[in-house]
């Protein structure tokens, strides 16, 4: 597999003959162990079942029979994703004793079902719980458009992977944030689809009130292939992207932009003739209440298991967890109150808005040995900051596509396109618009970067 092959083309070239599922598994295999040394984004590879699944797709080939849609495509996971005969570990230590997985997540199973390969897990903070995949059981996933910096998280493994073209799509959950901060620092396609659309059987849980499952991929027709067969339902059709109404979220969206984000978001806006700028009430509650909401739910979930091992977390992760755990139950209870009216807000919003255009994070992915980011004109916690334009968004459960913009400069700066629940196809619409105009697309690494 060549760098930044793309799903459809992989499986169009097994289709074929030109190429065949077993010899592209082992490449992909190959390139995981061979490449993956200074990014660290692989947890765990199944050779052998990765390798079984493309004998059964060359002998299908080979019989005549009509190969699915992603026969012979490699991808990988994010490590809190069931895979059946492996223990799911969600990036700890903790569950390493648990039974291995009966069956493959739900998502999984479909993407099974139409030809995919899952081929790898894939690095992640612990329990989902971080902007950063900075893990202490599994080590610090990299950006790989430069190693010394963050790939951004909770699912930074699954993003790198693709960023790196060691894989096509890969799978990420997102809570606060972790599919669209690590998509908009390493560069790629990624979706959070509309809350409770796709399903989260075999996800190891974090907030059952904002967990969405979801994924990235180094091209926007991947993205939406994938999503479609994730969702069990045939491509709906895209509007025409001239007849959405497209509008910009300024206010808590327009500040603590780095220039070069400020400014491609106005060509973007130009392109789409966007002139029109909305902003949210109460943003900065919003996302104080996603968080606490998030804090609340991780740490009750977490419980019972941090009475007996509290040792075996990462301090970071369990000092978070025991504070989320010990929030009362009225905060929790008044939080929810306000993410209905927030909610019923923002749908108040879409009665005239298709489209809505806001950063992703504010900038280009911080330095792992100095992990700060400017807020406010000051420098603070990067880990702790990085989900400042997407919390407020997670809060009301809306389809989210991260896109990541072209000619920005050296690393990657991306932007979030929002629609109301169930109206993805208007994301892919606008986003076809913006690939098509050449403001958005995967940029491919030099060669010399993961030599």
């Amino acid at each position: 597999m060549t760098r930044f092959s793309s799903a459809l083309a992989i499986a169009e070239a097994i289709r074929t003959g030109k190429k065949s599922a077993v010899s592209t598994i082992q490449e992909t295999l190959n390139t995981l162990r061979t490449q993956d040394n200074d990014i660290r984004c692989v947890t765990h590879i199944f050779e052998s079942e990765a390798l079984e699944q493309a004998q059964k797709i060359d002998a299908m080939r080979q019989a005549g029979h009509t190969l699915p849609p992603l026969a012979g495509v490699p991808f990988g996971v994010k490590d809190l994703f069931d895979i059946a005969g492996h223990v799911t570990t969600a990036g700890s230590i903790v569950l390493r004793n648990m039974p291995p997985a009966q069956k493959d997540a739900a998502i999984v199973q479909r993407l099974k079902a139409a030809g995919a390969i899952p081929v790898a897990t894939l690095n992640m903070d612990e329990f989902a719980y971080g902007f950063a995949t900075v893990n202490a059981h599994y080590g610090t996933t990299r950006n790989p458009h430069d190693p010394a910096r963050m790939a951004g998280g909770s699912s930074g493994g699954s993003a790198a992977a693709v960023a790196a073209g060691f894989l096509p799509f890969t799978l990420g959950s997102d809570t606060n944030g972790s599919i669209r901060i690590p998509a908009s620092l390493c560069g790629v396609w990624g979706l959070k689809p509309t809350f409770g659309r796709l399903p989260r059987a075999g996800a190891y849980p974090f907030s059952a009130s904002l967990d969405v499952v979801g994924s990235f991929a180094s091209s926007l027709d991947d993205l939406i292939t994938t999503f479609y067969v994730m969702d069990g339902s045939s491509p709906a059709p895209e509007p025409a992207a001239d007849t959405l109404r497209v509008a910009r979220l300024g206010g808590w969206f327009a500040s603590n932009l780095a220039p070069a984000l400020g400014a491609a978001l106005d060509r973007v806006c130009a392109s789409l003739q966007a002139t029109n700028t909305i902003e949210l009430p109460e943003v900065a509650s919003a996302r104080a209440a996603s968080f606490l909401i998030t804090a609340a739910e991780g740490g009750n979930l977490h419980l019972p298991r941090l009475r007996k091992q509290a040792e075996e977390y990462d301090p970071a992760t369990r000092d978070r967890l025991i504070a989320g755990a010990l929030l009362p139950s009225s905060t929790y209870l008044q939080t929810q109150r306000f993410r209905n009216w927030f909610r019923q807000k923002i749908h108040e919003v879409f009665q005239n808005t298709d489209v809505l255009i806001a950063p992703a994070v504010m900038g280009e992915a911080p330095l792992l040995d100095e992990p700060t980011i400017m807020v406010d004109g000051k420098p603070v916690s990067a880990r702790a900051n990085l989900g400042l334009f997407t919390q407020p968004l997670s809060l009301p459960g809306l389809p989210v596509l991260c896109l990541p913009l072209k000619n920005t400069g050296t690393l990657p700066l991306g932007l979030q396109l929002v629609a109301a629940p169930g109206r993805e196809a208007a994301l892919f619409s606008i986003a076809r618009a913006l690939k098509n105009s050449g403001l958005a697309g995967c940029v491919p690494l030099p060669e010399k970067e993961l030599a």
